[in-house]
């Protein structure tokens, strides 16, 4: 549209994975800024759709074309390269209507060639324009990429990619099977230029029809069918099963990584199947993947296949990293199984609510606990499996009644008067108050800072001594002496002090907390939810009204 309506900017950004036509792309959008027709109209203007004939499109497309310049940014990253360019952007174009400068993995370049080209591409002349392609755009400095109309080249789809290599396959003659086009358009993820290349190898590895076998073979997948055997074998807690086709699948040269990855889309696609049937409906879908997958969809629960692909997707890591790439797929395989043979957290709770708990472990009264700060007089204990799931909730140890006595009494209830005359003139008479006069006139920062960074020394009403914790912004005594005196109707003195003083606020609440913790993690109920079930922890301890 910028072409057809003469709004032409004077430098754009292509990006996008390797291989999805970048550099080629600059080349078109040169040939259409420089087209002059078939009959080499001097008139002629930009165009979106360049003849292709006229001697300015048929010298770009040959590369030798004087006024459109390439530069591989990956080769020549210095400022000086910058420069020369620079120097050539003065001058007029020879024969063409724009120089036109294509820079390809232009993040390549260093910093202080953006700053030289910075200038230029701010105000260039009139003559020039600019082409960038890279395929990491964070790494190009953001005052380049305000000065640069940024396209975004998007991933081909699989089912373009196989139409396209398939053509490509005819014209050079060679018998591929749709199945085996399919699987080299997913490995190549996107990029026609890496599917080129896979294309090319396979072509060039058979003397025959090239088959899913073929292709398998050389791109180190696994068959399709084995991978969900594998699945179906550790989902049932076979392992012994699932570890033999492993090994089968191993000896015949499949990567132990690809493996693990054909898992993770084995699970993806139950997944879908189970939130939306109609995913196997879809013709484009190979026949074992909608059969097999609609079985298991059937017979397996959303838990335990949220359970695998969390298991699956933290052993490809494993696998990756470790020295002995089949070894760690197996381990992930076992664990996965053995996950599968594990109770559910229903069934667990289940079992302790009908008393299917040993005599030792049985809970004989409630231990005391103290509650913290943040807990008030309970708590629930949320245990986390090693899988990712959240455990259900169990009761934590209530805190005996007088465990914490207040040592003073309640005052009289005062009358509307003297409320009145309270609420105008707080009388502060402890630091905690000091904190809840903060919240309630909302100052969300001054209590933060109150929290997080005071050590008091000594109060008394009129005067707070503190010592600032590390990191404590500068003038917080004095920011704090002017919020009472404003607020209390009675001049504070706020000091710094040397002195050691209490823990912060917080610091005390994250003692509390983890006493409560602790506390809960004896209680006879946890203590069995955490053998149940290996590798569980408890995350956090969440307050809960004394009528639940």
């Amino acid at each position: 549209n910028a072409v057809s309506t003469g709004r032409l900017a004077h430098a754009f950004m292509l990006t996008g994975v390797r291989g999805v036509g970048k550099t080629t792309t600059a080349r078109i959008i040169a040939r259409g800024l420089n087209c002059s027709g078939p009959d080499n109209q001097a008139d002629f203007g930009p165009t979106v759709e360049p003849c292709g004939q006229c001697e300015h499109c048929l010298a770009i497309a040959e590369d030798r074309h004087v006024d459109v310049l390439e530069m591989d940014a990956a080769s020549r990253t210095g400022v000086d390269d910058i420069r020369e360019l620079i120097e050539g952007v003065r001058y007029r174009p020879t024969s063409a209507r724009y120089k036109v400068y294509i820079i390809d993995e232009v993040h390549m370049l260093s910093k202080n060639a953006f700053n030289a080209l910075l200038k230029t591409l701010e105000e260039p002349p009139e003559h020039v324009k600019f082409i960038f392609a890279t395929t990491e755009i964070r790494k190009v400095p953001v005052t380049v990429l305000s000065r640069c109309q940024r396209f975004d080249l998007r991933r081909v789809e699989v089912e373009e990619l196989s139409a396209h290599f398939a053509g490509i396959a005819a014209k050079e003659g060679a018998k591929i099977s749709e199945t085996a086009v399919k699987l080299i358009a997913r490995a190549a993820d996107g990029s026609v230029r890496d599917g080129l290349s896979l294309l090319d190898q396979a072509i060039s590895h058979a003397e025959h029809e090239i088959g899913e076998e073929e292709v398998r073979d050389m791109l180190g997948l696994a068959d399709r069918s084995q991978s969900f055997d594998i699945f179906e074998h550790t989902l049932k807690g076979n392992a012994a099963g699932a570890l033999d086709i492993m090994s089968q699948q191993y000896n015949s040269g499949a990567d132990p990584v690809q493996v693990i990855e054909d898992l993770l889309e084995v699970t993806h696609w139950i997944t879908r199947i189970k939130v939306s049937a109609d995913a196997a409906d879809d013709v484009a879908v190979p026949e074992i993947e909608r059969t097999r997958g609609l079985d298991l969809a059937g017979q397996l629960g959303m838990a335990a296949v949220s359970r695998a692909w969390q298991m699956l997707l933290k052993g490809l890591g494993e696998v990756r990293a470790a020295p002995s790439p089949v070894q760690a797929a197996e381990m992930v395989l076992i664990r996965l199984a053995h996950a599968a043979n594990l109770p559910t957290p229903e069934e667990a709770l289940k079992s302790l609510e009908k008393g299917e708990v040993p005599e030792s472990s049985a809970p004989s009264a409630p231990p005391a606990a103290t509650p913290s700060p943040s807990t008030g007089g309970g708590g629930r204990a949320m245990a986390s499996t090693g899988t990712g799931d959240a455990m259900p909730s169990t009761p934590a140890p209530q805190a005996m009644p007088n465990s914490d006595p207040d040592p003073r009494p309640e005052p009289p209830p005062p009358d509307e008067e003297s409320r009145a005359e309270a609420d105008a003139n707080p009388v502060l008479a402890s630091f905690d108050e000091v904190l809840a006069l903060v919240e309630q006139k909302r100052e969300g920062r001054l209590r933060v800072y109150l929290i997080d960074y005071v050590h008091l020394v000594s109060f008394e009403p009129g005067r707070i001594e503190f010592r600032p914790a590390e990191g404590a912004p500068q003038g917080l005594a004095g920011q704090l002496g002017d919020f009472l005196s404003a607020n209390t109707g009675m001049r504070w003195m706020v000091t710094v002090s040397q002195e050691p003083g209490a823990p912060t606020v917080s610091e005390n609440l994250a003692a509390g907390q983890a006493k409560l913790e602790a506390e809960v993690a004896e209680h006879p109920m946890v203590k069995e939810v955490l053998k149940t079930f290996p590798g569980a922890e408890i995350k956090t301890v969440e307050p809960v009204d004394k009528g639940d």
